[in-house]
Parts: C-alpha cells; structure tokens; sequence
C-alpha cells in the first residue's frame, strides 16, 4: 500500500504535464494575479546573490531570477517537472526526493543567500526537511515560504491534518492530491524547531478581493 508521501509524489508524476501548460498559460488565477508576483518581490527584496528553489516544478521562478543576473538552482522530485525546467533554459535543477534532501543524500550545494518554497511544502513532517535547508544556507542566511493562507482554506476545520487537492476547476485528467494542512502556529513551531527565527509575515490580496491569497514566511537561520 502507498503512504500518503508517495501518492503526493504519484499525482504530482501524472499531473506534471497538466501542471506544465497550467502554469505557462497563466491559466491560475490567483497565481497570475497575486501569488507569483508576490514570491519574487520577496526574494528581491533580500537582494539575495544565490538562490535554491525547493520545489521549482517547471522553473517559472528560476528564470524570472536568473533574468535578473541572480544565481538560481532549483530542485524537484519530479523528472518531467525538473526535464521541462531543463528545456527551458535553467540548467542547475537537480532531482531529488525530500526525503533524500533531509538525508543530505543528494549533493546540491550550499552556501546559499536564500532558500525559497513557492507552494512547495505538501509534507506532513517537514521539521527534517526545513532542517537540511538550513545546513545549506550561509549564516543568516533566509528562508522564505509561500504557502496556501490557513484561515483561507480551513473550512471550518482548523487543526492540522491531511486534505486533498481535486483541481476540480482545471480541465484535463487530475489526479486529486493529498496535501497536509497547517495551522499558523504550526508553520511557525516548524521553523522554530528546524532552527529558524521568523523575520516577516505578509498575507498577499488582490485588490478587489479582501480574502488573503496566501501567506508569506520569511525567516533568519538562526
């Protein structure tokens, strides 16, 4: 039988595809409207010279970074994702599972200003993880997290705990995805715990909608 990790890894293998013309179509509302413009303001704004994009998917990010002159490596436990990136000109994308980056089993250099994680982290236990990303970064180096807002999405049922991702408002054969949902004060006891002091947090809007499209971490290795 397949733990919840592997079908994370499963629908991201058959949706990879899908998530490739999704992105590059512009075909998500939120991110084309907020949440993409909103991760790179903040990586801009630490005027970082060397970046790791954990979880880089196609590599939208690694190359709106690198057209700015700033050193981008991403990496993704996906093949066709980190192929497409490949393809689309950003060579330093490397594959690798998060359970072999906690492992530090995949060598995928340091030294690093800051450690991004766009819409990334779907694991329940990232404390390993969030760990290993902070031997990769230089001292004080940065952290910083987009992820889907908690009060957002919760529904009515605000405790941490497994959800699941239908993409019932994309065309095309989705997979439904598990994902694991956190409270605030569980996002912020994990970076606590993994060695991270939070610096700032942001709630990106649209301008016409008061609801926050996401939330925004960003944390000092401490």
């Amino acid at each position: 039988m397949l733990t919840v990790s592997d079908q994370v890894l499963q629908s991201w293998q058959h949706n990879a595809n899908l998530w490739i013309d999704a992105v590059r179509n512009g075909a998500i509302e939120s991110r084309r409207q907020v949440t993409d413009q909103a991760i790179l303001l903040a990586l801009l704004a630490r005027q970082p010279e060397r970046v790791l994009d954990l979880g880089c998917g196609e590599g939208w990010l690694l190359r709106a970074l690198a057209d700015r002159g700033i050193d981008a490596v991403g990496v993704d436990g996906d093949a066709t994702l980190v192929e497409a990136a490949h393809t689309a000109g950003s060579p330093a994308v490397h594959l690798a599972s998060y359970q072999q980056l906690a492992d530090d089993a995949v060598d995928i250099g340091c030294g690093y200003d800051l450690v991004c994680a766009n819409f990334a982290l779907l694991q329940q236990d990232i404390i390993p993880l969030l760990s290993a990303m902070n031997r990769r970064l230089q001292p004080g180096g940065t952290l910083v997290i987009q992820t889907l807002h908690p009060w957002a999405v919760a529904a009515g049922d605000y405790q941490d705990g497994w959800r699941e991702e239908s993409f019932s408002g994309f065309g095309g054969n989705w997979q439904p995805m598990p994902w694991y949902f956190r409270t605030l004060s569980s996002w912020l006891n994990a970076l606590q715990i993994a060695g991270f002091s939070l610096l700032e947090l942001h709630e990106p809007q649209h301008p016409q909608n008061p609801a926050p499209q996401s939330l925004l971490l960003i944390a000092q290795r401490t």
